[in-house]
C-alpha cells in the first residue's frame, strides 16, 4: 500500500475515532460526578427512625410561623456542658424562621433545682451572664450549685443580683410553674437523656441515633430545611 493511501485511511480512523472519544470523555464525566454524589449522600441522607424518630403526637409549638428548635438540657449534665459552645454557635447563625427555646429537664429533685435556676435567671434578664457560669460551676469548679445559697452568690457575682430577690424569683410561684410545665413537655417528648433537641413539636434528635453531638445539629438543620419548605407550600 503506498504511502498516500495510508495516509488517507490514518485520516479516515482518526476522524471516526473522534466522536469516539469525545463520548468516552463525556461518560467519564458523568460516571466521576455520579460518584462525587454517591460519596456525599451518607451526610445528608438522614433517615427517620435511624437517625432521628418522630413523636407518636405532635406537640404545640410557641409560634406556627416558625420552625420551632428546643434543646432539653441539664446544668448536671457534662454532655449538656459539652454542647453548649455548639448549640450556641448554631443558634446565632441560625435563619431568622428558627425559633430556638432551652428547656431545663427536672428528672429528679437537683436537676428541678437547676432548672430553678435557670427560670430564676430568665425571670431576671440575666440568663445570658449566668448561663454559662453555672455549667463551669458545677463541672469546673465541683460547687454544689443544688444549693441555693451558691446559686445566690453565682447571680450576685455574675449578675449583680441580691441575694433577697435571688430568692425571692427563686422561691417564686412563677418560677416553680415553669419549672413544672418544663417537667410536663419533656415528658410528652418522651426525652430520657440529654441534651436532646425538639424540632417542630414533630421529631426527636439525639446523639445516639444522629451519631454525636456535632451531627446532632446537622440533622436539625436537615428537618429544619424540610419543615420550612412545606410551610412553604401553596395550600
Amino acid at each position: 500500500m503506498t504511502r498516500s493511501r495510508l495516509n488517507l485511511f490514518a485520516g479516515l480512523s482518526e476522524t471516526r475515532a473522534r466522536p469516539t472519544l469525545r463520548a468516552l470523555a463525556v461518560l467519564a464525566m458523568l460516571v466521576s460526578a455520579e460518584m462525587g454524589h454517591a460519596a456525599e449522600a451518607p451526610s445528608a441522607a438522614w433517615v427517620e427512625g435511624v437517625n432521628y424518630k418522630r413523636l407518636p403526637v405532635a406537640i404545640e409549638t410557641r409560634d406556627p410561623s416558625k420552625v420551632e428548635v428546643v434543646e432539653v438540657f441539664s446544668y448536671a449534665c457534662i454532655h449538656c456542658k459539652t454542647f453548649e459552645p455548639m448549640i450556641s454557635a448554631w443558634h446565632a447563625k441560625a435563619p431568622a424562621h428558627v425559633d430556638f427555646q432551652r428547656l431545663p429537664a427536672a428528672f429528679d429533685a437537683t436537676w428541678a433545682t437547676l432548672a430553678q435556676a435557670y427560670f430564676t435567671a430568665e425571670v431576671l434578664g440575666v440568663t445570658d451572664k449566668v448561663h454559662d457560669l453555672i455549667f463551669s460551676g458545677i463541672h469546673d469548679s465541683r460547687i454544689n450549685l443544688a444549693d441555693p445559697a451558691e446559686l445566690a452568690r453565682v447571680f450576685k457575682d455574675a449578675a449583680g443580683i441580691e441575694p433577697d430577690q435571688f430568692n425571692q424569683t427563686f422561691q417564686s410561684f412563677s418560677v416553680r410553674s415553669r419549672v413544672q410545665q418544663a417537667d410536663a413537655r419533656t415528658r410528652a417528648y418522651r426525652v430520657t437523656g440529654t441534651p436532646t433537641l425538639i424540632v417542630d413539636g414533630r421529631f426527636l434528635v439525639d446523639a445516639r441515633m444522629a451519631g454525636g453531638n456535632d451531627k446532632m445539629l446537622e440533622v436539625v438543620d436537615h428537618l429544619v430545611a424540610q419543615q420550612w419548605a412545606q410551610r412553604a407550600k401553596p395550600q
